[in-house]
């Protein structure tokens, strides 16, 4: 029905369990990978990040989408120096969710990234964000209190606090 430069949207017919048919709206989207960067000092950098296409700013992690087969681990890598300026040494899989299920193929891989080195931010012209590093339990407070409402950065920041914990 459309393909785009980052997803295509399909109708797929599908026969359920119950034997019943069904015609599904599929948004295809090649996924993604995001990075809960956790400093020497327990804080966790967040992005605050301007989104058009809710009309607000969100708290997020560094993340972006996975580009031509990359790797998960690569685009976590990548994007953390494009959008934080840190590079780190240390990474461990987290896991990954799906951002929304029901309309969307997107699946995003978390890491945990530590040992961090400051090098060059490199954010691509259409983004635009500021970069603060926040104790990470405060960070899972404001997640959980609603302060911080982007799916993959709830996920992130508590499986990174359960991990260090």
């Amino acid at each position: 029905m459309f393909e785009g430069r980052v997803v295509a949207v399909d109708l797929q017919n599908v026969t359920l369990p119950n034997g019943a048919e069904a015609v599904f709206e599929i948004v295809r989207h090649p996924g993604g990978a995001a990075a809960v960067a956790v400093d020497a000092e327990r804080r966790v950098c967040l992005l605050n990040q301007l989104r058009p296409v809710v009309n607000r700013w969100l708290w997020e992690l560094p993340a972006g989408k996975l580009d031509g087969g990359e790797a998960p681990l690569a685009t976590a890598c990548r994007e953390l120096e494009e959008e934080s300026g840190v590079r780190a040494h240390n990474w461990q899989a987290l896991g990954e969710c799906y951002s929304s299920p029901g309309v969307f193929t997107e699946v995003v891989h978390l890491f945990l990234a530590t040992g961090l080195d400051l090098v060059a931010a490199r954010p691509e012209s259409h983004e635009i964000f500021t970069i603060t590093w926040v104790p990470l339990e405060e960070a899972c407070r404001r997640a959980l209190a609603g302060d911080i409402v982007d799916a993959k950065t709830i996920i992130g920041l508590l499986r990174a606090q359960a991990m260090l914990t």
